[in-house]
């Protein structure tokens, strides 16, 4: 899709929907990407319509806590945000990231077209070939039927909330791994 940016140059705006753990990680990553445009938390993956954070986090509606990314793909390429995605959660674990149990905080991939899928099943076969983890990778790779936003409170939630408990513990560290490591991915501030 063709859309203008803040420079008032057209780009070609891609939709990303990914699930590694709680949302808000996710959400502050992303947020410090270069080229991402937007990124929305929500839910998606699951049999229930429209469901509440207390549903999902019920477990019984089978939905993941996700992110939703818009980004310019002239900037970022989807293989890139996956290259983020595979070094700020662990995707050899099933139904967990650390602390957080449950198949809301599966790790997942929920292409919207043919060419995110090969491109998502490509890069878990490489890192495996490579052996990056000592683990096998567990990351679904399925169709995104469904996506649903999360409820207004959880939007930019870290950065509303930096000194909340969770998000100095567990939020704040990934951001920082994310910075270190993808220091030339950073949205230029100014």
């Amino acid at each position: 899709m063709t859309a203008i940016n803040e420079t008032g140059l057209a780009m070609d705006k891609q939709v990303a929907v990914l699930g590694g753990g709680c949302f808000w990680c996710l959400e502050a990553v992303y947020l410090d990407v270069d080229g991402v445009v937007a990124v929305e938390s929500g839910y998606a993956g699951g049999q229930v319509k429209d469901p509440s954070y207390e549903e999902v986090c019920g477990g019984e509606t089978g939905h993941a806590e996700v992110v939703r990314i818009e980004f310019d793909a002239d900037r970022i390429t989807f293989r890139e945000l996956l290259g983020i995605f595979f070094t700020i959660h662990d995707p050899t674990t099933p139904n967990q990231q650390g602390a957080d149990i449950g198949t809301q905080y599966r790790s997942v991939i929920l292409h919207v077209d043919d060419a995110q899928r090969v491109a998502a099943n490509a890069m878990i076969e490489d890192l495996q070939t490579r052996k990056v983890f000592d683990r096998p990778i567990v990351t679904q790779v399925v169709p995104l039927t469904d996506y649903y936003p999360a409820e207004s409170y959880h939007q930019r939630y870290y950065e509303r909330n930096p000194y909340q408990g969770y998000c100095m513990a567990v939020v704040g560290p990934k951001v920082a791994k994310f910075r270190k490591q993808f220091a030339s991915r950073l949205r230029k501030r100014g």
